[in-house]
Parts: structure tokens; sequence; C-alpha cells
């Protein structure tokens, strides 16, 4: 088992130790500075996503979505505190992967990676859907397989050109993405003002007399989706420059950006349209309400930004996928030669082939099928990581203050509650598919470690630095 950095490597983020550590002839390369991994984090949550839930939730929460908003940001703000935590121990590609085989034990690290890894292969698939969905709409002429196609395509090259390349690209779209939403919460305002729809400025969507507790927590639980992907820059820390330093920034950047975006948007769409049961879709009840802001010439703008997210999102989370399939590669948890192996230029190439791959089953899927299975590893990933943060504590930590205490073990078991609440609201179809996933990686672990009689593979290779007092 690893040893853990010092009091002083943690509290200055000395990342030098991270070179240390990682830094080798043939390993990812480190030019990610904070401000492309926090586009890489947006891109990959998809700002432009705050407009797929309106009607669903605002249905839900009778008119509350900027609440529900607000509570769950909260309930990831714990999580995101762990992440953070633990990067700081473990600046090394693999995530939760990494930190539960570190801090708890490494044969359950592998299944914790496992499951992650359901999460992280299927969601360029979506994208891939979405893609084809959106633009079908607009050209029905054009075939759905040519966008997934490109989508797929684009995609996968910029990711083989390399990641520095593939970040730059995120800060212009996740760039289009926000002027889209800000033009649609400025055409908005200037509808409330003037008094569209009979509508006024309130603090309604945030409080009122008939709030329903429960039907507000359903909503947070809906739109938790919102939030999935803030932990997608900490499978980046061995491309980072300074990644005990920059990650834990990015994660917390990327949590308060989003929710405040989310918060902001659904607050003035709320306003605007307090009861959704007024529109003639509830489910696409965003481009409804862009075509009444804005018009037509707008409604088209909006589609588009729309598709600077589904792009932003396939790029990013393709990056992702292939990155977590090399840390499992890397030291034997999958076939190394095919999986952990980077090109001269520091691209798992056949990583990102093999994502590439399973993005096109989008030719044979439908949407509803492939979202039923993503939210399961998510959240046994998002609870892991909450009790890796807790095992740190009770198995290196020799000083045990009331402050000890409060951060590395109260705040991240109110992260592991919040997630387990949210995995049983998982649907049962998505609890089966996960299930048998699951099964599928125990079969696979026990057959390559005999019966748990082998060591499981390491993920992180030696660490040695010295103990955390």
């Amino acid at each position: 088992m690893s040893t853990l950095p010092s009091r002083s490597a943690v509290a200055t983020g000395d990342d030098q130790l991270a070179h240390t550590i990682t830094h080798q002839p043939g390993q990812l390369k480190r030019t990610l500075k904070l401000r492309h991994l926090v586009f890489i984090g947006l891109a990959y949550m998809a700002p432009m996503a705050v407009f797929d839930m309106f009607g669903i939730v605002a249905d839900e929460t009778d008119g509350h979505v900027p609440l529900a908003y607000l509570v769950v940001m909260v309930a990831v703000l714990f999580t995101a505190f762990s992440y953070s935590r633990m990067v700081r121990f473990f600046p090394i590609a693999g995530s939760a992967y990494t930190y539960a085989k570190e801090a708890i034990n490494a044969h359950l690290g592998f299944l914790v990676g496992w499951a992650a890894t359901l999460d992280y292969l299927l969601l360029p698939m979506i994208n891939a859907i979405l893609s084809g969905i959106y633009m079908g709409a607009v050209f029905p002429e054009v075939p759905f397989w040519v966008w997934v196609l490109l989508t797929v395509g684009i995609c996968t090259a910029l990711n083989l050109v390399g990641v520095k390349l593939a970040a730059s690209m995120n800060v212009l779209l996740v760039s289009i993405q926000l002027v889209v939403a800000v033009v649609f919460v400025v055409l908005t305002i200037v509808n409330i003002v003037n008094g569209a729809n009979g509508a006024e400025f309130t603090i309604q969507p945030f409080f009122s007399s008939d709030i329903q507790a429960a039907a507000i927590a359903a909503g947070a639980a809906i739109l938790a989706l919102s939030f999935l992907g803030f932990d997608a820059v900490s499978t980046l820390a061995e491309e980072a420059e300074q990644p005990t330093r920059d990650i834990p920034r990015a994660i917390f950047i990327i949590v308060a950006v989003a929710g405040a975006f989310f918060i902001t948007v659904t607050y003035v769409m709320q306003v605007l349209f307090p009861d959704v049961s007024q529109l003639a879709d509830i489910v696409g009840a965003s481009p409804e309400i862009a075509k009444y802001v804005g018009g037509a010439a707008f409604q088209a703008i909006f589609v588009g930004g729309y598709m600077m997210a589904v792009l932003g999102c396939g790029i990013t989370q393709q990056m992702s996928a292939a990155r977590l399939l090399y840390a499992m590669g890397r030291d034997g948890a999958l076939p190394k030669r095919l999986f952990g192996r980077v090109s001269p230029s520091g691209v798992p190439i056949g990583n990102v082939l093999l994502v590439a791959a399973i993005a096109l089953t989008a030719l044979f899927v439908d949407l509803d099928q492939a979202a039923s299975m993503i939210n399961f590893g998510a959240f046994i990933a998002f609870t892991f990581v909450n009790l890796s943060v807790i095992f740190v504590f009770f198995r290196f930590l020799k000083r045990r203050g009331a402050g000890a205490w409060l951060g590395f073990v109260a705040v991240p078991a109110i992260g592991v509650a919040i997630n387990v609440w949210l995995w049983f609201s998982l649907d049962t179809v998505s609890m089966i598919i996960g299930g048998v996933w699951i099964t599928i990686g125990l079969v696979y672990l026990v057959v390559k470690t005999r019966g748990f009689r082998a060591a499981a593979p390491d993920l992180t290779g030696p660490i040695n630095i010295g103990m955390y007092e």
C-alpha cells in the first residue's frame, strides 16, 4: 500500500511531487493549465444541458426548478470536497478507481473502476444519439446515421491529435454555449420586463407556501444528472501542469460556475413560465421558450448552440473514457498490451478508437435505452470517493483533531448518504443492467486473481513519498 504525502506537500500543493510520481518517458504529458481543466469540466457537463430537463422538473416541482438546482448543487459540493481531498493525495490518472484502490482495497478499487467505466464508455454514445436527434429535427432529409458518423468522427479526430488541441477546442465550444445561453437569458428578461405572459420578478421559484419537500427532492434527484462530469478533470491529473493545486481548484470552480449558471437560467425561465402546462410540449419546453422570447431565428441559433454542447461533450467524454481505460490497462487491470499504451505524442490511440467504436452503437440503440444505464456507475463512483476520504482518515492520519474529524469523516459521510440515496432512486432497468455489468466485472476479477489469491493489478505504480504526519 502506498504511503501518503507530507503535511507540507499537501498544504503547499507541491506539484513537483506529482511529477516525481508520474513523469516517465512514454507517459502522458503535462500540458493542461487551470483554465483548460475548467473548460474541459464545463464542456463535459454541457452548460446547454440545463435546457434539457427544465420542463420535466418544472412539472415535477410545481414551478420550483431553481430551488431544486440549489439543493442538488449543495449536495454535489460534498462529493466535490472529497474529490479535492483525494486528488491531493493521489495526483494520478484514474479518479474514483485510484482512490478506492489506494485508500480502501485493491480488488474493490477494480470493481469501482469497472462500474465507473460503464458511465464513461456510454456517454459518448448518448451524445452521438443526441446529435442525430437534434440535427434530424432541423434537417429531416439527412439520415440519422450521417450525424452519428460525423459527430463520432470529429470527436475522434480531435482526440487523436492530442489533449491540448481538444482542450483548446473546448474553450471555443463552451464559450459559444455560454454566449447563446446569455442571449437566451437577456431575451427572457426583456420579455419579463415587458410583462409578457403576465410575468414579474418574484422569489416564488425559490420559495412559496405550497412547496412540497418530496417534490423538490425528486426534482433534485433528476437534476443531479446536470452535474455528472464535474469529476472528469480528476482523470487528467497526469496531464495537468500542477495537479495538486489546479485539479481541486478546477473541481470547485466547475461546480460553482455550473450551479450559478443553472440557477440563473432556470430562474428567468420559471419566472416567465411559472406553469409549464401552458406549453405545447413539456419535454421540449426550452426550444419552445426560445422561439417565444426570440422568434424562429433565435430558435435556430439556440439549436445551433445546443449542437456545440453535443460536440463539446463528445470530445471531452471520449477523452476521459480513453484515459480511464489507459489507467486500468497501464498496470494490468485490463490487458496492458491493448489498453496501457500511448503513442510517442502521448495519446492512448487504441483506447480513443475503442471508445469511438462503442459510440457508434448509437446507430442501433435509442436514447432511453442508453440513458437508463448511465447513472448506475456514476453514483457508485461518487459514493466510494467519499468513502475513500473516510478510510484515509482511519488508516493513515495520525493527527485527529476536530478539524480532521469534520473534513475527513463528517463531510464525506454526508456525501455517502446523498449518493446512496440517489443510487437507490434509479429505476429497475438501470439497476438490473448495472448489476449485470458489475457481475461481469466480478467474474473477470475472480479469474484474473485466481479467486483473490493473487494481488489485484496495481494501477498507480510505486509511490514513495513521506508518511502524512
